[in-house]
């Protein structure tokens, strides 16, 4: 490896430092000097080189993704308003619900389960009084996703009166979403 390996760690509250400030946080071992550099944040999301060295000179010159930087989203759980499920609570939460459910089959490894994270999280305050929401993680409820039939996530079905009524396979727009939600309202 041609050059040093440095991690930039930025509290979680603080906006993304400008490339100056980032020279000042790094110290003077980055003055004149190419270097392979990670520029992490903990609040999911991590920037990173990705090319062989790249100098802070141009990578503030560029906007910062000119010359191969890139940002890695690493949030795990990032559904924070759909409560979960697992094979305890399933039947009571889910199957004898008074109104329609919504359900998202996820894990945390699954890239495009983080993508749709958001629009559930909306789609459950949008519809709060008329569905419930809820997310099986399928590492740890595998016996459901197994009754299921969920061979790929995220995978989204909707309940009524304990019936599977409809599903929804992989990272779709809200749109499409919502066009399910309603059609059970």
């Amino acid at each position: 490896m041609a050059g040093l390996l440095e991690t930039i760690a930025v509290p979680r509250a603080a906006a993304l430092p400008s490339s100056a400030s980032l020279a000042s946080i790094a110290g003077s071992s980055l003055s004149g000097r190419r270097s392979f550099i990670s520029f992490s944040v903990f609040n999911g999301l991590k920037f990173q080189s990705t090319c062989s060295s790249v100098s802070f000179a141009s990578f503030s010159k560029s906007g910062g993704n000119r010359r191969g930087a890139r940002i890695v989203c690493e949030a795990q759980d990032t559904a924070v308003l759909v409560p979960a499920v697992n094979d305890q609570t399933w039947e009571s939460l889910v199957i004898g619900s008074d109104k329609p459910v919504l359900v998202e089959f996820w894990a945390p490894w699954c890239g495009p389960c983080r993508m749709i994270h958001p629009v559930i999280d909306e789609l459950s305050q949008e519809f709060a009084d008329k569905f419930k929401f809820f997310k099986v993680n399928t590492d740890e409820s595998p016996g459901i996703a197994t009754r299921y039939g969920i061979r790929s996530i995220p995978t989204v079905m909707i309940f009524k009166a304990g019936e599977k009524k409809d599903t929804v396979i992989g990272a779709v727009p809200k749109t499409t979403l919502t066009a399910c939600i309603e059609k059970f309202l």
